[in-house]
């Protein structure tokens, strides 16, 4: 078993050792919770107050032009697109992740005409169901298939319109093989609409290399982009000329500031827009992408594994009592591992009481995420070990209540 001596020799070796200081972390804090909320990136801080003082502040209504803040979510979101294998002009920043899947799915639909069926699975991320629920009581005539997740593939039929799953499962960290269900879903005739939240800047993804219809992912986890970030929306090429999606806001406009009084889609991705870009939201979130500049999403993938290995055969070595919520194949898994244990709640207390801030999920499961741009392996280490000492003295039994990361 690695020493901590070892975890040291590791992180000098690190190819990504460097990107860690481009970011903002408190002192004598280990931050496994970047999976729920990035860190803050240094130079966000400046950029906002630039955009504040100087755009805002100074030049007012003019930096809609002089700062292009109006063309901030195509901006952003072909810094995205790079991240997840997309093209220019597939990816648009905006919204919520909720409120693009309901645009995507309703568009999915109307694609799809003489079709009813949804296809998703129980355990998925809340919003993913709630949204397609409120979708299918709105229209009416939309049957909702939700399906366990080995046997997906065979619920599709030449009834389906859509097929709809998160990459990476938020709990337990499951990766979804991506191309082969969505190859599945176009044998029968639908489409694949793909949540990258916990996919996107963790895992080297490649929408367009898997065939991927649509997809989409937040702002404020593995990208960074601070709390309420925007969210991304993925429109394939091949799809947009006729893609329709329900919320015809003006920025979705083929003219927007013809005022016309009839709705016109913009050309391509453009027409996934709704309402006025949130201008200090997605300059927070272009600041935060600079730190994936240069980056190689395989040794991003291939760190995040390791860190994951490390922290499950630390724990198997050195704690007892606790059961596994994630896959122990790395290549099985996104970059986050969970543990289970009937008191997870009290020693997750107990561990941001020490400075060690992962987060709880309903009902038993501890859960950590590895950011591979500031998370080192001496971290892992080092969290291990105080986890160890908790459950050896006892110390989770008196663990004071902290507040646990509510978003996902």
């Amino acid at each position: 078993m690695l020493s901590r001596n070892d975890c040291l020799d590791l992180d000098a070796r690190d190819p990504l050792a460097a990107r860690r200081e481009l970011f903002d972390l408190p002192a004598g804090v280990i931050y496994l919770d970047g999976n729920s909320l990035g860190a803050l990136p240094r130079n966000v801080r400046p950029r906002l107050e630039a955009a504040v003082q100087d755009e805002w502040g100074r030049d007012l209504i003019k930096s809609w032009n002089t700062a292009d803040w109006i063309n901030l979510p195509s901006r952003v979101g072909d810094r995205i697109a790079q991240l997840i294998g997309a093209g220019a002009g597939e990816v648009i920043a905006a919204d919520s992740t909720s409120v693009n899947l309901f645009k995507l799915a309703a568009g999915a639909l109307k694609a799809r005409p003489g079709r009813k069926v949804i296809v998703t699975e129980p355990g998925n991320f809340p919003t993913d169901l709630y949204i397609l629920q409120g979708l299918r009581d709105l229209l009416g005539d939309v049957e909702l298939r939700v399906v366990e997740r080995a046997k997906l593939a065979a619920a599709l039929d030449e009834d389906v319109a859509l097929l709809l799953l998160t990459h990476v499962h938020y709990k337990t960290g499951a990766i979804h093989d991506m191309a082969a269900l969505t190859a599945r879903a176009h044998s029968v005739g639908a489409l694949a609409l793909w949540d990258l939240s916990h996919s996107a800047g963790a895992l080297a993804v490649d929408l367009n290399g898997c065939g991927a219809d649509l997809a989409v992912g937040c702002g404020y986890k593995y990208l960074n982009g601070g709390p309420g970030a925007p969210a991304f929306l993925f429109i394939a090429k091949h799809l947009q000329a006729n893609f329709q999606t329900p919320l015809t806001g003006w920025m979705g406009h083929a003219a927007p500031f013809a005022f016309g009084d009839e709705y016109a889609p913009a050309p391509g991705v453009l027409r996934g827009l709704c309402g006025t870009p949130a201008v200090l939201g997605l300059t927070a979130l272009e600041a935060s992408l600079d730190a994936f500049d240069g980056v190689d999403m395989g040794q991003v993938r291939a760190k995040s594994m390791a860190l994951g290995d490390l922290f499950l055969d630390l724990v198997l070595e050195r704690c007892e009592g606790f059961g596994l919520g994630c896959s122990r194949d790395a290549a099985s898994r996104g970059s986050q591992v969970a543990l289970t244990h009937e008191s997870g709640y009290a020693i997750m207390q107990a561990l941001i009481a020490r400075g060690v801030v992962g987060d709880f999920r309903a009902p038993d499961v501890l859960r950590f995420g590895f950011t591979p741009l500031y998370v080192r392996y001496v971290d892992v280490w080092d969290a291990v070990d105080i986890l160890s000492d908790i459950m050896a003295r006892g110390e989770w039994r008196q663990a004071r209540y902290h507040e646990v990361s509510a978003v996902t």
